[in-house]
């Protein structure tokens, strides 16, 4: 089992239930072929850096999980005929980002928050 952290962009006409239900989708589909959910962070409605299909609004999804290296392929697939989604990306994970990321959720402060504060302070 690898780590990954897939993040996408859907299309900001989707309504609360329809953001939580397309949640469910990918979350279920990622269990039902032998993978495990870390952490889901739903972002909500944010400007994009520039238009995607003349939309300047997206609404975001960080996913965490862990699954064959070989499932990817198959969420590419599932993702890529899904219209409500305007862009995403998935990326590995290695051991130092998998650490840093249960750091980050249970409030413990990291090397990167402890220089803002130097630098801001």
């Amino acid at each position: 089992m690898n780590n990954y952290e897939l993040m996408v962009i859907f299309t900001p006409v989707l309504s609360e239930d329809e953001f939580k239900n397309v949640q469910k989708k990918y979350t279920d589909f990622i269990t039902e072929n032998g993978g495990t959910i870390v952490h889901s962070n739903p972002w909500g409605l944010k400007s994009l850096a520039y238009p995607i299909q003349k939309k300047t609004t997206g609404i975001y999804w960080v996913l965490e999980y862990s699954a064959p290296s070989s499932f990817n392929e198959k969420l590419k697939i599932q993702i890529l005929r899904d219209e409500q989604i305007m862009r995403f990306m998935y990326t590995a994970l290695d051991k130092y980002a998998v650490e840093y990321n249960a750091k980050k959720r249970s409030g413990v402060p990291t090397q990167v928050d402890k220089l803002e504060e130097v630098n801001n302070g």
